[in-house]
């Protein structure tokens, strides 16, 4: 299919050591389309964050192909990857990932520098602004809520309008509450920008918010 987003065809990822080898996924096979939302589902160790990584290209499949916007990541080498990532990919992880040297509005501008573009102090102040950080662009993560720090995350991950945004556990350090907003803030943003959302998660209220779920058992689709 050309017109997917991502392109996971036939993915497996074992690893080696003196004990002998472990399969962590096999034969993962499937497809996004522009806009989708999906949820990656499976108990704890079933290889979700694994699949994860190698969708955005991070971690190495031992076989198998993966297509982000029709390119075959693994056809590339390690900058051209890092590349294509930067401008197709954003990301929100369960442990927010900000830099803690940098205030808010300097980790949310940081995507857009890198990208070299000349608007970068804008359009992460009026990012910061949509999230509801208009207030907090000035501090440092140390002096932000888990709350308010997952939602710099969400900005930092949106303001470059990635084609894919992956969330891994992205509620998972917050209390239910706050994690709901950050939820919420999450779906209001995939709709407004059209990211195709995939979100690793154990919670099966949010990924019934998806529009369909891929279980993950022992590595394996079911």
């Amino acid at each position: 299919m050309s017109d997917c987003i991502i392109s996971v065809d036939h993915v497996s990822k074992s690893v080696t050591d003196s004990t002998g080898t472990l399969d962590i996924l096999r034969d993962i096979d499937f497809s996004l389309a522009p806009k989708e939302t999906v949820a990656i589902v499976g108990a704890s160790g079933s290889g979700k964050s694994t699949l994860l990584s190698i969708i955005a290209g991070l971690d190495t499949p031992s076989s198998g192909t993966v297509r982000l916007a029709g390119q075959d990541i693994f056809a590339i080498n390690e900058d051209a990857r890092a590349a294509l990532r930067a401008e197709k990919v954003g990301f929100v992880f369960q442990s927010f990932q900000l830099l803690g040297n940098l205030t808010a509005l300097e980790n949310v501008m940081l995507p857009l520098e890198l990208a070299g573009r000349r608007d970068a102090r804008h359009a992460a102040t009026e990012m910061l602004a949509r999230v509801g950080l208009f207030q907090r662009l000035g501090h440092y993560p140390k002096v932000l809520s888990g709350g308010e720090q997952q939602r710099v995350a969400l900005a930092r991950a949106f303001v470059v309008q990635p084609a894919l945004l992956l969330a891994d556990e992205p509620t998972g350090s917050l209390d239910f509450a706050t994690g709901e907003t950050v939820m919420e803030l999450m779906f209001d943003l995939n709709r407004e920008l059209g990211t195709t959302l995939a979100l690793v998660t154990h919670d099966r209220a949010i990924a019934a918010r998806c529009q369909r779920a891929i279980t993950i058992e022992a590595g394996r689709m079911v």
